[in-house]
């Protein structure tokens, strides 16, 4: 009530006040006092981002099925809310039931980009919570944080309890269960910690101490607690046909990145991309049947009235069923009068009468990501398409009528030269030439997406090398005059915050001092560029100390004991050095589709694609 008296105050003096107040179609609302454990469920970006992101919904959906558990919703508040909340002397609060989230049993925050971590430690502030978890004590709330960056968990690693790695769906009430019990029992924070130790997918980094040499590279983990595991397995759910999915999403009251309907085909990818962390942490492919997606689009659609439908997945076309049901879903939304969205398509001659049918006459942008500026390089990144595959696809697109075409790279991709550079500007040339000659006329446009490299933990690039922030600057530079050509736009990343995601996808705990000192300068919502500055950031690293190059362009040695290897994320050190190996050969690894390629998935689960799978 408290915070409800003065928050009514404040609605009225910022932008978007349904940031703020819930009250949402399906919003679940419990009585605090019939349950037995509070979740505060953080997003560490303002609402219309965090309302877009799935994992939200699904979590939200499951954890408040359970009685006796209560999640509510927590984003950070844009800096207009954030400095009244502070002048008004009212800390963080959950959207539901307005509760200072300092009184929940668990802030737990899920981890989708490095550039978030600094929003992560200003939302603890806000909520009057202590950033450092050996500064927190009984009466605090446990921080509990999963999602893709948890598979790095180090750099977090003094701020938060627990990390939850894999799948979160059952991890995650498990440790609800778990909670309830030691609670029953009186169990201290330290106990219930011990308790879970050795839990699948649980990570206590207090129970670990970090050995370092004299070069900075780690030299051991030494357990401080010896019921703590060796590695910490990820959580991997065999089959999704029957996890929960929401049928009732809760609908944002403003509008939000993705406003609409999204089911989600299936999990994890085949290719095997080299730089894609993705591709390698949600091995293996676990398909939801067409039935069951059809019952849940009708019913998120009947249940939400969004006028769009889009799938989910790392490569929409690559599921087993994808014609029947792309069929039958355009026919649905049809008679709904419903747009249909199926992003990463394949562009073949189905993918295209599908486009063709959704779009009609009018045809928005059609998007490629070849990645890479020559077959050479492609092959390093084990991408799979070739320059054939690309034109084929272009020509297509451009005889039904096509106007815009969206091409997607990345640069500084170990390897690369400037002639792989020259490729990029080739590609966007000969496509402007075939519109040119495919006697189409009208306006015409290419636009080419550049963002830059940065190697990820548990993918065959985790070894490599990135580029410098002065070599990105060069590259972009050299790439802009190579594409000053009539009907072709150039757009590309920030090569600081490049540099700066770099520096924690591979970081160790010691950059929690850095974290600390780009808090106290006010750095936060950094994925934003009105709100990211570099020149605090810069102030950060010499405040803390920070090398640069050793978390950046240096490559890490193979025998390297690397921050991330305390996770086990079930594919193999051995493969992925093969395939780092075979990087450097240019030396392409099939889709394991059509065949198993011995990743190690197999021995924590039964990957029910390909042929004959190792045992």
């Amino acid at each position: 009530m408290y915070v409800n008296e003065k928050l009514n105050n404040l609605l009225k003096r910022v932008e978007k006040p349904a940031r703020y107040i819930g009250g949402e179609n399906h919003i679940v609302m419990k009585d605090p006092a019939d349950v037995k454990a509070r979740f505060a469920f953080a997003f560490p970006d303002l609402y219309e981002i965090g309302m877009s992101y799935m994992g939200l919904q699904i979590l939200y959906n499951i954890m408040n099925k359970k009685e006796d558990v209560y999640c509510e919703r927590v984003f950070a508040p844009a800096p207009d809310m954030a400095g009244l909340m502070k002048e008004e002397g009212i800390p963080l609060f959950t959207l539901e039931t307005k509760t200072p989230v300092k009184e929940m049993d668990f802030f737990g925050f899920t981890l989708q980009y490095e550039m978030s971590f600094t929003s992560i430690l200003d939302m603890m502030q806000q909520a009057e919570v202590p950033m450092l978890s050996a500064d927190r004590g009984e009466d605090d709330p446990i921080i509990v944080c999963g999602g893709p960056c948890a598979y790095n968990p180090e750099p977090l690693a003094d701020f938060v309890d627990i990390f939850l790695i894999g799948d979160g769906e059952e991890s995650l009430p498990k440790l609800m269960e778990r909670y309830i019990e030691a609670k029953e029992k009186g169990l201290s924070k330290r106990e219930f910690f011990e308790l879970i130790a050795g839990d699948t997918g649980v990570y206590i980094p207090s129970f670990y101490d970090v050995k370092y040499a004299e070069d900075g590279k780690i030299l051991a983990y030494e357990k401080n607690y010896e019921g703590a595991p060796d590695r910490v397995q990820r959580y991997i759910i065999d089959d999704i046909e029957d996890v929960p999915f929401p049928e009732e999403p809760l609908v944002p009251l403003i509008e939000t990145v993705h406003d609409r309907s999204v089911i989600e085909t299936f999990r994890g990818c085949t290719r095997g991309c080299r730089f894609c962390q993705a591709g390698m942490i949600y091995r293996p492919v676990r398909e939801r049947s067409k039935d069951k997606i059809m019952d849940l689009a009708r019913k998120q659609l009947a249940s939400t009235g969004h006028e769009e439908l889009s799938l989910l997945s790392l490569s929409t076309s690559d599921y087993s069923q994808f014609e029947p049901l792309a069929i039958e879903l355009m026919r649905e939304c049809k008679a709904q009068n419903v747009s249909l969205s199926l992003p990463s398509l394949r562009l073949d001659t189905f993918s295209f009468n599908v486009l063709e049918e959704i779009q009609g006459y009018k045809k928005s942008g059609l998007t490629f990501a070849p990645e890479a500026g020559t077959q050479r390089l492609r092959d390093v990144i084990n991408k799979g398409i070739t320059e054939k595959d690309i034109f084929d696809a272009v020509e297509q697109a451009i005889e039904l009528g096509w106007k815009h075409i969206k091409l997607y790279f990345m640069i500084g991709l170990p390897t690369e030269t400037d002639a792989d550079l020259d490729g990029i500007a080739d590609i966007a040339r000969r496509i402007v030439e075939i519109h040119k000659n495919s006697g189409k006329g009208g306006r015409f446009n290419v636009t080419v997406s550049v963002s830059n490299f940065v190697p990820k933990a548990h993918t065959p690039f985790q070894w490599a090398k990135q580029d410098t922030t002065a070599e990105f600057t060069r590259k972009h530079n050299y790439l802009f005059e190579k594409l000053k050509m009539k009907g072709v736009t150039f757009n590309y990343h920030d090569d600081s915050v490049s540099t700066l995601e770099a520096i924690f996808a591979r970081g160790d705990r010691r950059l929690s001092s850095l974290l600390l000192e780009a808090n106290r300068l006010g750095c936060k919502l950094d994925g934003w560029s009105e709100h990211f500055s570099l020149e605090k950031w810069h102030q950060a690293i010499e405040n803390a100390g920070v090398d640069v190059d050793f978390y950046t362009t240096r490559g890490r040695e193979y025998d390297e004991i690397l921050p991330w290897d305390i996770i086990d994320s079930a594919i193999t050190k051995k493969f992925l050095l093969s395939e780092m190996e075979k990087a450097t050969k240019e030396t392409v690894t099939p889709d394991c589709r059509y065949g198993c390629r011995g990743c190690g998935i197999n021995a924590r689960t039964t990957c029910k694609l390909g042929g004959i799978y190792e045992q």
